[in-house]
């Protein structure tokens, strides 16, 4: 059912919108490698759509009507941008949420020392990740460096054609023999994940020259001293743009599909809304989604709760009961990846509860695993009217799960905002190569996502 390859319906002038929209996603996507950077092309968009700061809206104590677009960036690392709707908010909103984390490297605190003439980065993996995927590939280091001054340095190493790259080594296969013996998980250990950040000594440095020399350079170009490691937030992840697979080029392989694939199509949606909605819109990029949406940045955290609530005083004047009901009455789309089907490992699926790629855009009703534990399992009565929103806007759209029954299983903040006792599903592209360092989707889907969340915006109503 709604298995329909997307490609066959599209004519020459779709096409051309199809390959537009994944240009900008594609630019989206390798400008923004970290959680940060994706907030700040993110600030960047919306103010060039007119949206408004609201703490600037807050601070001055000021009110909005019907049409106001405002943003709010909590952190550097989330954004939730608004559309103030006709109705109350007290009907509920439309609301897309996704996130802008993904799996990586991170440097630890104390991390820098040296072993045998090469100086290291002692790191910790972020997210669920196969480590031996990381080793031996051009690493790419974003992040900040905050100061005691209070002063931030920002940096971005390795995406310019002239920048060096990084690099974790691998034990070579002529002395790898119990090494290919060990277990996929074992095969490279989580303390064997170190970056190698330079091997030429500070001439004159009797001890640890070659660390010396590093400290030099960093202290040379960022002014910056070995003790600011303790406060900076080094991000390791693919060195690289973004590429086209395929002679059809209808592929698209990059670094964090997994889950800003969903974040720009949602961002983009609201962007483009044109006019006054009926309800108000709202679409929510979080962070920590991949470490169990935890902290003052993850979905559990009260931001999103109380953006609600300064957003409700600026239209309404604060009413806490107003707040919780337009909470409640909300329908959201929880716009998450899934699994894509891959025939190479398809015995880890059920083919006709599968996401197949290049046949739209995808609908979990539940994830979690074994029996739907940790899962949002959402209400048929909001799948069928989404049905039939989707259909009326001719998009093309699958339902899955997350592999066979027992096999594995994930997680969404699908569970986290249907706390509220609103109405929510997980609806994403399907992504091949999940987690690894490049992951892979199709252009048509992503297509199909973005016109999938235009139509929802417009077409959700509270029941």
């Amino acid at each position: 059912m709604y298995k329909k390859n997307a490609w066959e319906q599209y004519d020459e002038a779709e096409l051309a919108k199809v390959e537009a929209f994944a240009a900008k996603y594609k630019a989206y996507l390798d400008a923004g490698k970290t959680e940060r950077e994706c907030v700040t092309e993110a600030v960047k968009l919306a103010e060039a759509a007119g949206f408004i700061d609201l703490d600037k809206v807050i601070r001055e104590g000021g009110k909005l009507e019907a049409g106001a677009r405002v943003y709010r960036n909590w952190m550097g690392k989330d954004i939730m941008l608004f559309i103030v709707g006709s109705k109350p908010m007290q009907e509920g909103m439309n609301i897309l949420g996704a996130h802008i984390d993904s799996p990586r490297i991170d440097v630890k605190q104390n991390p820098l020392y040296e072993d045998e003439g090469i100086a290291y980065l002692d790191t910790h993996y972020y997210g669920g990740i196969k480590k031996y995927q990381w080793v031996t590939i051009p690493l790419a280091m974003h992040g900040v460096i905050c100061k005691k001054d209070g002063s931030t340095v920002t940096i971005a190493i390795g995406e310019d054609e002239n920048d060096p790259v990084f690099y974790i080594s691998d034990l070579l296969i002529h002395l790898a023999a119990d090494q290919m013996s060990a277990t996929a998980a074992k095969v490279i250990e989580g303390e064997a994940l170190n970056l190698i950040i330079g091997s030429q000594p500070l001439k004159g440095e009797e001890k640890e020259a070659v660390k010396a020399n590093v400290l030099k350079l960093l202290k040379d170009k960022y002014d910056v001293e070995e003790e600011d490691f303790i406060s900076a937030e080094l991000e390791i992840v693919p060195a690289g743009k973004s590429r086209d697979v395929g002679f059809d080029r209808a592929l698209i392989a990059g670094y964090g599909h997994d889950d800003r694939v969903c974040a720009y199509p949602s961002m983009a949606a609201v962007l483009d809304f044109e006019g006054t909605p009926e309800y108000t819109l709202c679409a929510v990029l979080t962070d920590k989604e991949e470490i169990g949406s935890v902290g003052a940045t993850g979905m559990s955290a009260k931001y999103f709760e109380n953006t609600v609530a300064e957003l409700y005083n600026s239209v309404h004047g604060y009413c806490a009961l107003g707040v919780t009901r337009t909470l409640q009455n909300s329908r959201m789309l929880s716009s998450d990846v899934s699994a894509g089907y891959d025939p190479n490992f398809a015995g880890v699926f059920e083919k006709k509860n599968a996401a197949i790629v290049g046949k739209g855009v995808c609908f979990n009703k539940f994830t979690g695993s074994r029996g739907k534990s940790g899962s949002n399992d959402a209400n048929p009565e909001y799948i069928a009217q989404i049905r039939a929103i989707l259909d009326e806007a001719n998009v093309d759209w699958q339902t899955a799960e997350l592999g066979k029954v027992d096999v594995g299983g994930g997680g969404t903040i699908a569970y986290i905002c249907a706390n509220y006792g609103m109405n929510c599903i997980d609806c994403g592209i399907a992504v091949l190569s999940m987690h690894a360092p490049w992951e892979m989707i199709s252009k048509a889907d992503l297509y199909e996502g973005y016109k999938c969340y235009c139509a929802f915006l417009k077409g959700a109503k509270a029941f």
